[in-house]
């Protein structure tokens, strides 16, 4: 098989790029390095095109070149809080770039397109989110991901494309992008730790999450395509057990081996709660999902990340509102 792994040289699409190229398929991966790294990709043969999903044009070659099989669709701006303030960048990089790849997919004859959505599209209230509650999203970010949810269906229905989407929560471990001040709490963690800093929460640090290992979900997300009771469904993928961001804080510090040290700053307009059933997934899946503890994840990546060090990501400069805007954050913009 020929598969196209957007977000490739990124943290989850690299290890799903991975699984597939272990497994024989000759795979393309597609990333414009915004938040990926190339040493990021890793296993036998793996092609690599630096690009964006906004390029239409180069999305026309690549899919009439290697004519895909399956497309694995990662590539995201996956900043759920920041997306309030960058409505244009998001929508166009995590909805129009998405219906470029649908349009492509469905042109070129693509058997299966694998969508990463998020547990963004559930809202608040919604506990536990099942995939069969009505999604409520309450960012930009989980707008567009349902909005790709819906034209993937939409397809399916008109073209007869097949789909599978996942929806996968708050998931961390080795080649994730610990420099980016806006997402992956535990990564800014550590990297506040490598810096000598001490760990900023927003508010009190009360909000829970289910956070789930890398090791967890690529498996799951690479080889459902040969599953075909998988076929135009949607799945929460992930971890069982919810944590407060505060717990979480002493957990990555014991790891790296230092004393807790927090800030509290203002708080964040944000879900509070959010955890998700996965009895759907292990019901299809359920030989190819783990239950990786935090304590075990959180040391395997902490002992990654003090090899590769701190990292310092770019600011970004396309904030299109500012009303309201976390006050920590304007540091990093501009």
């Amino acid at each position: 098989m020929t598969s196209l792994v957007t977000g490739g040289a990124g943290f989850i699409g690299s290890h799903v790029a991975e699984e597939l190229a272990q497994a024989g398929d000759t795979v393309v991966t597609l990333d414009d390095l915004s938040g990926g790294f190339v040493e990021n990709i890793v296993g036998p043969g793996i092609v690599f095109v630096r690009g964006s999903i906004n390029d239409a044009d180069l999305i026309e070659r690549l899919f009439d070149q290697y004519r895909f099989d399956h497309v694995y669709h990662l590539a995201a701006y996956a900043a759920e809080g920041l997306s309030h303030f960058i409505k244009v960048h998001n929508y166009q990089n995590n909805l129009m770039g998405s219906v470029n790849l649908i349009n492509a997919s469905v042109n070129h004859g693509v058997k299966v397109f694998v969508f990463t959505s998020s547990i963004a599209v559930y809202g608040r209230n919604q506990l536990p989110m099942t995939e069969e509650q009505t999604p409520k999203p309450e960012d930009p970010y989980g707008i567009a991901k349902y909005a790709v949810e819906l034209d993937l269906a939409e397809s399916h229905e008109m073209f007869g494309m097949d789909y599978v989407v996942f929806r996968p929560h708050n998931v961390y471990g080795e080649r994730q992008n610990i420099g980016d001040r806006y997402r992956n709490v535990i990564g800014i963690f550590m990297n506040q730790i490598l810096k000598g800093e001490p760990m900023t929460l927003f508010g009190d640090g009360q909000q829970t999450r289910a956070f789930s290992y890398i090791a967890d979900v690529a498996p799951a997300i690479a080889h459902c395509v040969h599953r075909p009771e998988c076929y135009n469904q949607v799945f929460n993928i992930g971890a069982d057990k919810s944590y407060s961001v505060l717990e979480l804080a002493t957990t990555v510090a014991n790891a790296m081996g230092v004393a807790p040290r927090v800030v509290h700053l203002e708080a964040r307009k944000e879900v509070v709660h959010a955890f998700s059933s996965h009895d759907k997934v292990r019901a299809v899946l359920g030989d190819l999902t783990g239950n990786v503890s935090l304590e075990e994840g959180v040391a395997k990546m902490a002992a990654w990340a003090k090899t590769v060090g701190a990292r310092e990501s770019g600011r970004f400069g396309k904030i299109e509102v500012a009303k309201n805007m976390p006050a920590s954050w304007k540091d990093f913009v501009g």
